[in-house]
């Protein structure tokens, strides 16, 4: 007898609502979780909405609209409308997606496709970390998308949604770049690419695409303190620690694959006999100029972004990860073949649920649990908010005058310049990497340093002392984390700068 789960009876039923069920499942759970459970923001949030606070062109983490956006979202909505942009963003990607699943393998395997992007853990885990990345992951799928419309299917009106698209990525990320060359590389390469290019279709959309990004790329041409140390670590490369470092990162993006792998593995019957009767997904034969898109751009954007931050020394994190794997499923599904079979459709079911739901239950569970069992302090369970009125009332009580600088520790300094009423700027421990605030306008305006207290006497880092020689240090202040468990009281270092009334004026 024929065994149909209900999953399969409502891909082939409804696949329109079975993808948006799950695109909007999995975006619910990510903004439910964040949005309940999170006393602080994930990963380096705090840092992206400080320096978006600023509005600057551009800094040392790269182009300015993700900073932008994410400024825009906390004004209108809190942390909640972050969270909910950042949601908003992937379930833009996954439709993106889904519409070029449809248009090469129709929508029966493009449902199969979306579903299996489940799979994939910096596609859902780190989402809720709002950055260029993730502003980046629905603007790189929807360019996969009009790239497929204009050169695969000929369909030249998408040439100006292309162009406008690969010129906003390049002002949000430097992963703009390397699509750009990928993209020229792949059109160069295959003969379909060639004669699109004998229009001028082509040519006009790389020229808006630059001129869209133009203001970004001339502060970038004057920022020497940020590509020039880029350019020394190229001359001073170490081959075997760099491809170490390589090989640990795609490992790591290898690994994240590990969900899609159990659900391939139970689809595929593997041990059971050939004849036993499965429901299949069938499909017309691919394009090959579709197949060799999908298949170049879910390993060549990986291989070449990862190689480049290794060689220029820039930080990977796995939140940095989610355009790479975007088109993981999508490729799958087109090596699957014209005939799918779904095999073991009860245990794929129960699968699938338990990638979508496991792992914000398992996050839930973890941040009530840690710090009870393991006396791991999780940054999210830190209480912000209290940080950034303390400080901000005690500096304004004693000043008169709203807090304006926060400096010291990164991450605590951001969390307070987040959460303080004024929304202060923020002076990094470099103030190179903060060209919108300096010594100067600490002595102006005064300012309020803060680190992460190791002793009772509140002793600052060997850095903030550097910094600050003359700081006067307070007794350090005790905080209680919405879940304290067994960890040590949060102590923060801290000292106030007082603004000098005769300070010099600005320039």
């Amino acid at each position: 007898m024929l065994y149909v789960s209900l999953i399969v009876e409502s891909l082939r039923a409804r696949p329109r609502l079975m993808f948006w069920v799950a695109a909007l499942a999995q975006a619910f759970f990510w903004l439910l979780v964040p949005a309940l459970f999170y006393a602080a923001p994930p990963g380096d949030l705090p840092l992206v909405l400080a320096i978006g606070h600023e509005y600057r062109l551009g800094t040392d983490l790269g182009p300015p609209l993700a900073f932008w956006l994410g400024e825009t979202a906390f004004r209108i909505g809190g942390m909640f409308g972050v969270y909910l942009l950042s949601q908003v963003c992937v379930v833009v990607a996954f439709w993106a997606l889904f519409e070029l699943a449809r248009s090469i393998v129709g929508i029966f395997q493009a449902v199969l496709a979306s579903l299996l992007l489940v799979g994939i853990a910096v596609l859902s885990v780190p989402t809720p970390e709002f950055g260029p990345a993730i502003v980046a992951l629905p603007i790189w799928s929807l360019i996969l998308l009009h790239y497929w419309r204009a050169v695969g299917q000929g369909r030249g009106i998408y040439w100006i949604p292309l162009a406008l698209e690969i010129g906003l990525l390049l002002l949000t990320s430097y992963l703009g770049f390397v699509l750009f060359a990928l993209l020229a590389l792949f059109t160069a390469a295959t003969p379909r690419g060639r004669a699109s290019l004998r229009g001028i279709d082509p040519w006009l959309c790389a020229a808006v695409a630059l001129i869209v990004a133009v203001p970004y790329l001339v502060w970038f041409g004057d920022a020497r303190d940020i590509w020039t140390p880029m350019l020394a670590r190229l001359r001073h490369l170490d081959e075997a620690s760099n491809g170490v470092e390589w090989l640990r990162i795609l490992i790591g993006l290898i690994v994240a694959h590990a969900g899609i792998v159990v659900l391939v593995l139970l689809a595929s019957g593997y041990g059971m006999s050939r004849r036993d009767k499965v429901a299949t997904v069938d499909r017309s034969p691919v394009d090959p100029f579709a197949r060799a898109l999908i298949y170049f751009f879910a390993l060549a954007p990986a291989l070449a972004v990862t190689l480049a931050a290794v060689l220029i020394g820039q930080t990977w994190s796995t939140a940095s990860a989610a355009p790479l794997v975007i088109c993981s499923g999508l490729a799958v599904i087109v090596a699957a073949g014209d005939s799918i079979r779904l095999s073991r459709q009860r245990f794929l079911s129960f699968a699938w649920i338990g990638l979508l739901a496991g792992p914000p239950v398992i996050m839930v569970i973890a941040l009530l649990t840690l710090p009870w069992v393991l006396a791991v302090d999780l940054k999210t369970i830190q209480p912000a908010d209290q940080m950034g009125h303390f400080f901000a009332d005690n500096f304004q009580r004693r000043t008169g005058k709203p807090l304006a600088i926060v400096a010291g520790d990164p991450h605590t300094a951001a969390l307070i310049a987040l959460e303080a009423p004024s929304r202060p700027s923020l002076l990094m421990e470099e103030p190179a990497r903060s060209p919108w605030v300096g010594l100067a306008d600490v002595q102006e305006k005064g300012a309020v340093v803060v680190w992460p207290a190791t002793d009772r006497a509140g002793t600052p880092p060997p850095s903030i002392k550097t910094l600050f020689p003359d700081l006067v240090v307070e007794v350090p202040r005790v905080f209680e984390r919405r879940i304290e468990g067994r960890l040590p009281l949060l102590r923060i270092g801290w000292a106030v700068i007082r603004p000098q009334a005769d300070a010099p004026a600005k320039p």
